[in-house]
């Protein structure tokens, strides 16, 4: 029984993978569902859709790797977080989750930095303002607008916490993404009552706390029944994906940077110091409840290069768009003829946190060809990681290079050089980059199982699969262009507040 089965269940989709306790891929499935978006500002997800795709792409990577459930020693779940579910107390949904997307809790968010003496003495306190798409802000948003839901709610969970139910039948919430709440304290590991009773939240709605490398429970004969697999299979705490991803990319040592080419985008540093953030970085429970992880993250990255595949490369056949959108990327000079994009296409959370900011085409002409567009769209997405990158070293005094590069944008070979050139930093791309947070989940379970020590310990198990580094004379030739993008957050700031603003009206 070496073999664990982990799965990251994201926003597109659920996909399961079958990993030996080494970190090295058996096999992968996906399974996608929709997300509706019911309102303006507004994203959902019915949790049903996330269990059906489980027990599908369980069977599948079973059948695909030539297993059987006997083989499988024990699971974890790595999550999309920032999201809030209510569950009676038969442990049924009384909603559909709020997805991470959505923004509906403005009022509430704005309400909670007035609290505290605005928007600008809350980001020196916490180190970014919070906006609607937070999950106090969505907590309290439940509270006054659907009362009898909150009243009825046994239990208020995230993604993470509703499935562990569903495995194990335990109501827990596990440490790394309590922490993105708001409402869970770093120092001590428990629920800051303190804040609860400021909000008016009941306490009691809250379920108790485990770590990523603990065992919660065993796999109830109903959802094992469901999942195909052994009853009473280990089932650990598993994290959020954005701490996840750190462990499956190697980045488990002090100092340590990863950076996430996924739908969103982070750069995550592995710090032992427990640090006040600023400038829209935040200090969180890292997977390793040894260590803190330092998270800077955009709303959109590569879900800006799919909104290019679908709109700007929609003719091509099907599964063709990136390698040509790739192609005509690589075709278009630096600087794509002397147009740049903001890749804000729905709201930032980092460098700035404004969930009304939207992404632009700035200096567009009749001169620019569709390859123009593209790498424009790669270099904003670059540039703006540049600029988290540099919040990290400016407000913190950590410069990690290299770089472990994980997530789907990292088959992009062109993107990966783009990212190298516009940062200045050597990016180490990871084996199966689309499936290193659903590994780190794999390799936590492998801990708790007592296969390897600790997770400090995973470090040695995983080597980049290529080095990218930067053309010389790149960073400063980019330098003019990145200096321009820094000042359009001021300029386009207004328009998109008042645009938005009378669209959510």
């Amino acid at each position: 029984m070496d073999l664990v089965l982990a799965y990251d269940v994201g926003t597109s989709g659920t996909k399961a993978v079958l990993i030996s306790t080494d970190g090295q891929v058996r096999a992968t499935a996906f399974e996608p569902y929709p997300t509706s978006y019911p309102r303006p500002l507004w994203a959902e997800q019915d949790p049903e859709d996330w269990w059906r795709a489980i027990a599908a792409t369980t069977r599948r990577v079973l059948q695909a790797a030539d297993t059987g459930p006997e083989q499988v020693a024990g699971i974890a779940f790595t999550t999309q977080m920032v999201n809030l579910i209510p569950i009676d107390a038969a442990g049924v949904p009384l909603r559909p989750c709020i997805s991470w997307l959505d923004g509906r809790a403005g009022i509430e968010a704005r309400g909670i930095m007035r609290r505290f003496g605005g928007e600008r003495i809350f980001a020196a306190i916490v180190g970014a303002g919070i906006t609607g798409k937070d999950v106090l802000p969505k907590m309290l948003w439940l509270k006054k607008h659907e009362p009898e839901v909150y009243r009825r709610a046994a239990t208020l969970v995230d993604v993470g916490g509703y499935l562990l139910l569903r495995t194990t039948g335990r109501r827990v919430v596990e440490w790394s993404v309590a922490s993105v709440t708001g409402l869970f304290h770093l120092k001590h590991k428990i629920w800051d009552e303190g804040m609860m009773r400021l909000f008016g939240l009941d306490r009691a709605k809250f379920p108790d706390l485990v770590r990523s490398i603990d065992q919660v429970g065993g796999l109830t004969p109903s959802a094992a029944a469901d999942l195909g697999l052994r009853a009473g299979t280990p089932v650990f705490g598993g994290a959020g994906d954005g701490m996840s991803a750190p462990v499956g990319a190697g980045a488990v040592g002090d100092g340590d940077g990863q950076l996430t080419l996924g739908t969103s985008g982070f750069v995550g540093l592995i710090t032992r110091r427990k640090v006040t953030g600023k400038g829209g970085i935040v200090t969180l429970q890292s997977a390793d409840p040894q260590h803190f992880l330092l998270i800077a993250e955009m709303e959109t990255a590569a879900g800006c290069l799919r909104w290019a595949v679908e709109t700007l490369y929609g003719t091509q056949p099907a599964g063709e768009g990136y390698q040509t959108m790739d192609r005509e990327v690589a075709a278009s000079p630096p600087g794509a003829g002397n147009l740049l994009f903001t890749p804000w296409m729905y709201g930032e959370r980092a460098p700035v946190a404004d969930e009304r900011l939207r992404a632009s085409f700035i200096n567009l002409g009749t001169n620019h060809t569709r390859g123009d567009m593209a790498r424009a769209i790669y270099e904003g997405v670059a540039f703006n990681y540049r600029w988290l990158l540099e919040s990290l070293q400016r407000g913190f005094g950590f410069r990690p290079d290299p770089l472990r590069v994980i997530g789907g944008g990292a088959r992009s070979a062109p993107w990966v050089q783009i990212l190298a050139d516009i940062t200045g930093r050597t990016m180490e791309v990871m084996p199966w980059p689309q499936e290193a947070s659903a590994v780190g989940a794999g390799l936590l379970a492998a801990v708790g199982l007592g296969v390897h020590p600790s997770i400090a310990s995973l470090g040695n198990l995983l080597k980049p699969e290529r080095v990218v580094t930067p053309a010389p004379t790149a960073f400063d030739s980019y330098q003019p262009a990145y200096a321009t993008f820094q000042s359009l957050y001021a300029a386009l700031r207004p328009i998109h507040h008042r645009m938005n603003a009378q669209h959510e009206a």
